[in-house]
């Protein structure tokens, strides 16, 4: 009987002020704490490094966008993973050149290896949400990397209503989809929609891990947030990971900055994906029309 490989996986729930430097320092702070307390493959939040600038199109944000992998954030966390011999997560504002910048999140392995980048798929444009305006969607596709503790896929907030893309992250292998995120209720809004709201987006995640029998890991942001007046965002926090069959294991609070420190048995991945064979079952000959934006 072979030995149980248990990962330790650590999502770090924070707010952000309006100073980059100093959010980028807290953000390496919480990833030592992290490690120190056992994680092994850490992720931050959704552009952990300001707050969250999508509420405006303004060209002063493009300032915050920095170069991938040779920009500070990322030089920071390959510093830092090399010195805990942890794997990092980070969601940052790339600067591809002049007038092109994406949602990037980079994946470090734990000798500090900058093993490649993943780029929003999915941009929204909803009220305060105007991503479009700074954001060009991917060109990378969905994929997974393999690190020291395990093989890992990352998409980030949007894309995690997409069951495609969680789909095809999982067949390329990855034991664990990680979905850096800043969402929250529009205050005017909560009484009325945010139970549901906030339903509605955990359950979708759990759903991928039932459908592709892999583990789930949500780091969402915190905080009252409204850098251009107004109502603002509330980010409701509660990050979470949710387990091969969609069980939620562990889930932070709605305002509290946390570190949550979950363990994931990754034979639980083989075990469900053999009981439960939705990949072995699927029928790709008849899939075709999926790329067709309407089938009439």
């Amino acid at each position: 009987m072979s030995t149980p490989k248990t990962v330790v996986l650590g999502l770090i729930q924070t707010s952000a002020s309006p100073h980059p430097d100093e959010n980028l320092a807290r953000q390496l702070e919480l990833i030592r704490k992290a490690a120190a307390q056992g994680a092994q493959i850490i992720s931050t939040q959704e552009l952990f490094r300001s707050e969250y600038f999508c509420q405006s199109e303004d060209h002063a944000h493009f300032a915050l966008a920095e170069e991938i992998p040779n920009g500070p954030s990322t030089q920071a966390f390959m510093a830092l993973a090399r010195e805990l011999g942890v794997v990092i997560v980070g969601s940052l504002f790339e600067r591809r050149t002049a007038g092109l910048y994406h949602n990037t999140a980079v994946i470090i392995d734990a000798d500090g290896t900058f093993l490649g980048r993943y780029r929003k798929m999915h941009i929204p444009d909803d009220p305060l949400f105007y991503e479009k305006f700074y954001f060009t969607p991917g060109d990378l596709g969905f994929q997974a990397w393999e690190t020291k503790f395990a093989k890992i896929g990352v998409l980030v907030c949007w894309d995690q209503w997409y069951p495609e893309g969680a789909r095809l992250t999982a067949l390329r292998g990855a034991q664990i989809l990680f979905y850096p995120t800043a969402i929250g209720w529009h205050p005017t809004e909560k009484a009325q929609y945010g139970e549901r709201q906030h339903s509605s987006w955990e359950t979708i995640q759990r759903a991928h891990g039932i459908a592709n029998g892999c583990y789930v890991a949500v780091t969402n942001r915190i905080g009252h947030e409204k850098p251009i007046g107004g109502d603002g965002i509330e980010f409701w926090g509660q990050s979470f990971v949710a387990d091969t069959s969609g069980m939620i294991v562990a889930k932070a609070s709605v305002d509290k900055e946390e570190i949550l420190i979950v363990k994931a048995d990754l034979d639980n991945v083989d075990t469900t994906r053999t009981h439960w064979p939705f990949l072995r079952d699927r029928r790709i000959d008849a899939y075709g029309d999926i790329t067709r934006r309407l089938i009439d």
